[in-house]
């Protein structure tokens, strides 16, 4: 999967499945949505954010990729508990998946992601009550190990940082994408756990973590799936924050994701 949005201002390009999106200023939020595959970067400030990837101060030409066919119907049990990981992290790693997984979560139940980095951990509450489809891509993805080992892509200051790119240019994706559960206008806060996408309904891996004010005023065009548990991280989102560098693209230094652990309850 891929696409790319361009903002005017700073702008960001987010990566999942070789897509990627722009970040434009509030008065321009709602021009974002018109990149996609393959588009050149806007060397003023953006705002916008996409699963393949987001396009910060200035958003680099990406190559289009071929998604994957969106089902939309209701995901289904597996047929065998052996499709889906298991619980208890010993999973082998995986990182190449044809289709989107069946459903193995419950939705009923809690569940927590940590998320340890070279800068420290931080800890989300995922809500898989309002984006059962999307948290349980997350899920089955990191009882897989999938995020163990990659880095953040892309930092733009006080918008957004992105990962989840096994190839770690914003073109890489887990080999599917899955339907939008988007949120109601105003309900990104700093420290939401989002999906990066290239349009409608090309969601795969990549997700970005809203940093600042340029990113809570993002248009409600991507899955808000999990917000940052009060204590459990907005330190860490700082530093990674502080890494930004003068233009859209990498961090100063790698900021790399060491393990995502799910507990459920």
């Amino acid at each position: 999967m891929s696409g790319s949005v361009v903002r005017s201002g700073p702008s960001i390009n987010v990566i999942g499945e070789k897509r990627s999106i722009l970040l434009a200023p509030a008065l321009l939020l709602t021009a974002l949505m018109a990149a996609s595959c393959a588009q050149k970067t806007v060397a003023t400030p953006a705002t916008i954010i996409d699963d393949t990837s987001i396009g910060y101060a200035t958003a680099p030409t990406e190559a289009p990729v071929t998604a994957a066919p969106v089902v939309t119907v209701p995901l289904a049990a597996p047929k065998d508990p052996k499709d889906c990981p298991a619980t208890d992290g010993s999973a082998p790693q995986k990182r190449a998946f044809k289709t989107e997984p069946p459903l193995c979560i419950d939705v009923k139940k809690t569940y927590v992601a940590e998320m340890v980095t070279s800068e420290g951990t931080m800890t989300f509450d995922l809500l898989a009550s309002r984006a059962p489809r999307t948290v349980n891509s997350f899920v089955y993805l990191a009882r897989q190990k999938y995020f163990d080992g990659l880095n953040f892509h892309r930092v733009v200051k006080d918008f957004v940082f992105q990962g989840g790119d096994p190839k770690g240019d914003g073109s890489g994706g887990p080999g599917y994408s899955f339907a939008d559960e988007l949120p109601k206008d105003g309900e990104y806060k700093v420290g939401s756990l989002v999906m990066a996408n290239s349009g409608p309904s090309t969601n795969g891996s990549q997700f970005f973590v809203i940093t600042g004010p340029q990113g809570v005023t993002l248009p409600p065009q991507y899955s808000y799936f999990g917000q940052l548990e009060a204590g459990k991280g907005e330190d860490i989102i700082k530093k990674i924050d502080a890494l930004a560098g003068a233009s859209d693209g990498p961090p100063t230094k790698p900021v790399t994701i060491t393990k995502v652990t799910i507990t459920e309850k």
